[in-house]
């Protein structure tokens, strides 16, 4: 089961390297293989407010159909295996301060008013054998959507060091 586990985390990990070097940098577009849609545990969408551009109200998990401001553009950085987040309105996501931060303390630790793409806005996909992913931040920390989605406010937490299931994302991606 490991190696399998392995093996998907190597091919999923090579397709969105070959997809991001086909088309590059941009804003989110529709029908784009690197454009996806990302749901939390609990099956609802992640939306970027206004579809980026924000450091309050930044992120919601409440979302029950994907639209535009769910669209979110799978950016290859080069280097190794992070990428970048790019919002329909062509801003990055960023994990504030590298994550590492509660919402407790700090509600928007997503911000989404990036327009280079640098440390901050990088970001590597843990492969899970159910098919879903965790979110790892630049600084190693996972993200994690509180109360598994359905939020408009504190949304989001960057603290979590153990992928559990709130730390679970399914991406769908060429929409």
């Amino acid at each position: 089961m490991k190696l399998r586990s392995k093996i998907l985390g190597i091919v999923l990990a090579s397709a969105f390297a070959a997809a991001a070097s086909l088309v590059g940098a941009g804003a989110a577009q529709a029908n784009d293989p690197n454009t996806c849609f990302i749901q939390t545990s609990n099956g609802n969408y992640i939306t970027a407010v206004s579809g980026g551009g924000r450091t309050t109200d930044v992120m919601h998990t409440n979302a029950t159909v994907p639209s535009t401001w769910e669209r979110f553009h799978l950016v290859y950085t080069g280097q190794g295996s992070y990428y970048g987040l790019l919002t329909f309105a062509g801003y990055y996501v960023t994990a504030y301060s590298s994550g590492g931060l509660s919402s407790t303390d700090y509600p928007d630790v997503l911000h989404t008013n990036a327009t280079v793409l640098q440390d901050w806005e990088k970001f590597t996909f843990v492969s899970l054998a159910d098919g879903t992913y965790g979110i790892r931040a630049f600084d190693g920390h996972l993200l994690s959507a509180l109360d598994g989605g359905g939020r408009t406010s504190r949304a989001f937490d960057s603290n979590r060091t153990v992928l559990s299931t709130w730390e679970k994302f399914r991406f769908t991606c060429n929409v």
